[in-house]
């Protein structure tokens, strides 16, 4: 709920009130030491939480802070009237006088979100309220202020009975109850002190700091009190204790005051560095320098497919709500252009800085975004792509396995069939004998043919042992001797692995044909995630795949695979292909 004018101006009327009414009664007062000073702690520490917190409560009305602050301000001068000299109002201030610090206790571990995190939390600050409040009752009504120490304050007007055991018991269990929950705060707060990075350190630091500090000091006031320490020194603890967490609002308006120089600089310093019109990726950099976050990245809307795309077109998935990252959708002329994602302490730190910086990034970030629809669909073609090729691989294996299987099959069985028929002729004159030789001849060549295609369509010994055994079978069936270098130990990817086949397939037999060599060479080897093949040979060179379409061929397969082809073949030096395919 956002505070209303009158709340606000209430509520500071009425703490100006209490401090005009409070101010002469410490001043005067004979059993307080230094009052002057009491009277300007008091002044500025709590004219600074209700002055913070009123601020912070009507800039942010959602985050509990601010309430938490105006609490923590309106709940000081309780503690103050312990040191006056009238007797009603020193009991109250008895009663209430600490319950500031369970005030404090939860403002510092509700920092800077408003909200506590977690029920230990919640049972810390609780607990806190209730020891602060009823929890020292029975030491007011049966412990006199003669018994309590201080012969100078007031006569204890609530006072029932002086039961000495009823205030040992008290002050045992109250000041065990109270160390537990000062250590257990002041180590939650170092703890996070130690993990606030980043923005969120900046913003977040220098209150938990304060908070330790105030830890710290009743942790020693606590110990003093124990050991009888009391007068002056006990009261320089305290009052030290109290200047240093009445540093919290004042850092607290700092850093609200620093968030709108941050933004306006931030937007300023992004406008001078889009105005050098950055190259793609270099906006994401931008504006992490704006906002001070490293992690931040950019999310494009594609509108067509109702997804999220980074700036290379690949796809993003948005974080979900109530992490530690948030989310800023930028809009331009009513559409939405990006998403900005970006480490949710930035909100906490400064909500509208994030939007302010998109806004000004607006334009930027659609230039950008319609360069990462662009990458998005070449991306999505070349997916396409990838998916007709391994429909088309599989297409290939299972002719090559049905011509295996079948055609190749029955025709093994034809040929065993003839053999069978030319025994039972035997020494036939008839010319019989003659045309089954001629039949099983042709049948011979038709099978050999038959396999060379099933070859051709899909090398059945690729899919089944791998590139170095069908390399094998190359070589060995290469009229011209073949010298195969070291290869990969590991499978390629099929795509990866039957390109290179044919690369080397297709260049073996342009040797075998055009290139009148003795020898020749092949490599595969893996280089920088790619997948390298070279085949060279001694013979004549002047090979031109403009003139082919073999070669021509094999370009377009490398391509498929985002590779490239080149072929250097000077006449009389011989012929080298080379291909270089990448490999994930």
């Amino acid at each position: 709920m956002r505070p209303t004018r009158g709340w606000i101006v209430g509520i500071a009327l009425f703490a100006l009130v209490v401090q005009a009414a409070l101010t002469p009664l410490l001043l005067t007062s004979e059993s307080l030491p230094f009052p002057g000073v009491w009277v300007v702690v008091n002044v500025l520490v709590t004219g600074g939480f209700v002055a913070a917190g009123l601020l912070a409560w009507e800039r942010r009305p959602g985050n509990r802070t601010g309430l938490l602050m105006v609490l923590v301000g309106l709940l000081l001068p309780l503690g103050f009237a312990q040191g006056v000299d009238n007797a009603w109002i020193f009991a109250v201030g008895n009663v209430f006088g600490v319950a500031f610090v369970a005030a404090a206790i939860h403002l510092l571990l509700a920092f800077p979100t408003g909200e506590l995190r977690d029920r230990w939390d919640r049972l810390t600050v609780w607990g806190g309220y209730v020891l602060t409040t009823v929890g020292f009752l029975p030491f007011v009504l049966f412990t006199s202020t003669e018994e309590a120490g201080c012969a100078e304050c007031p006569d204890n007007v609530l006072l029932i009975a002086e039961v000495p055991t009823i205030t040992t018991v008290t002050i045992v269990i109250a000041g065990l109850l109270t160390a537990i929950a000062v250590l257990a705060t002041g180590y939650e707060l170092v703890r996070r002190w130690r993990a606030a990075t980043g923005p969120q350190a900046r913003g977040v630091r220098p209150v938990l700091g304060a908070g330790v500090i105030l830890m710290a000091m009743l942790a020693l006031s606590l110990a003093l009190g124990v050991a009888g320490v009391s007068g002056r020194v006990y009261d320089v603890v305290v009052i030290g204790g109290l200047i240093a967490f009445g540093l919290t609002p004042y850092m607290f308006l700092a850093g609200l005051a620093r968030s709108s120089l941050a933004r306006g600089g931030a937007v300023s310093d992004l406008l001078g560095r889009l105005a050098e019109q950055p190259r793609r990726g270099e906006l994401r950099d931008a504006l992490a320098r704006a906002l001070g976050d490293d992690s931040l990245m950019l999310a494009y809307w594609l509108p067509t497919t109702a997804s999220y795309v980074d700036v290379r077109g690949h796809p993003v998935r948005l974080p979900p709500p109530g992490g530690d990252r948030a989310v800023s959708h930028v809009e331009r002329d009513g559409r939405r252009v990006a998403t900005i994602v970006y480490d949710a302490a930035l909100a906490e730190d400064d909500p509208g800085l994030v939007d302010a910086v998109g806004s000004a990034a607006s334009i930027a970030l659609e230039n950008e975004r319609l360069d990462a629809e662009l990458c998005a669909r070449v991306e999505e073609l070349r997916g396409s792509r990838m998916r007709l090729m391994e429909v088309g691989m599989a297409e290939r294996r299972g002719l090559e396995r049905n011509l295996h299987d079948g055609a190749q099959q029955r025709l093994v069985s034809l040929a065993l069939t003839l053999r069978a028929a030319r025994t039972r002729l035997g020494g036939s004159e008839d010319g019989a004998g003659e045309l089954l030789d001629r039949a099983e001849l042709e049948l011979e060549l038709a099978i050999s043919e038959l396999r060379e295609l099933a070859r051709g369509i899909h090398p059945a010994v690729l899919s089944d042992r791998g590139l170095p055994a069908a390399l094998e079978s190359l070589a060995a069936r290469s009229p011209v001797p073949v010298e195969v270098g070291v290869l990969p130990a590991e499978r390629l990817p099929e795509p990866v692995e039957l390109a290179a086949y044919y690369v080397i397939s297709e260049a073996l037999a342009n040797v075998v044909k055009y290139a009148g060599a003795t020898h020749a060479t092949v490599d595969v080897a893996r280089s920088n995630g790619d997948v390298v093949v070279e085949v060279g040979d001694d013979g004549v060179g002047g090979a031109d795949p403009a003139r082919g379409t073999g070669l021509r061929g094999l370009q377009d397969r490398v391509r498929a695979l985002e590779g490239r082809l080149a072929v250097v073949s000077e006449s009389g030096q011989g012929t080298r292909v080379k291909a270089r395919i990448p490999c994930g």
